[in-house]
């Protein structure tokens, strides 16, 4: 494998000098120590996708929040409830993980709930859009715009 790694790498970061338009160039690969062949590689570049764009999205929101001066106070209060509700919520999974019966009925719950989220949220594409659409309305909810 590191052969293979050896002999690409160099060709494809110099361009060839007699390439046509058309033609493909071809580079040398050695998948064992004494043979050779030539591969051809065609290379598409695709546009930016939706996850990425959905991800710039919610930053660009939160930068502007907190370029306004009027609006950090809130971004502050924001983060502190986050950090806050995270706090309570250990506390409280901790106070019912003593409790004799409630733990494994809970993680029971648990795990059918991460199957059924997995597979209506993150398995097919359309559903992955819609739950990026769900969570920038949420986040425009949340920062007023």
């Amino acid at each position: 494998m590191a052969s293979i790694v050896a002999s690409l790498l160099p060709p494809l970061l110099l361009p060839s000098r007699n390439s046509q338009p058309g033609t493909f160039p071809t580079f040398p690969v050695s998948l064992l120590s004494g043979r050779r062949s030539n591969v051809s590689l065609v290379v598409k570049a695709s546009g930016e996708s939706s996850e990425s764009a959905t991800s710039l999205t919610v930053f660009k929101s939160v930068q502007n929040v907190w370029d306004q001066p009027e609006d950090r106070l809130g971004l502050f209060g924001l983060g502190f409830a986050a950090v806050a509700a995270f706090w309570a919520s250990t506390n409280l999974v901790a106070a019912i993980d003593k409790l004799p019966l409630f733990p494994a009925v809970f993680e029971l719950i648990g795990i059918f709930y991460s199957v059924w989220f997995t597979y209506r949220y993150l398995v097919f594409k359309p559903d992955r859009e819609e739950l990026f659409q769900i969570l920038n309305k949420s986040a425009t909810d949340i920062l007023g715009q």
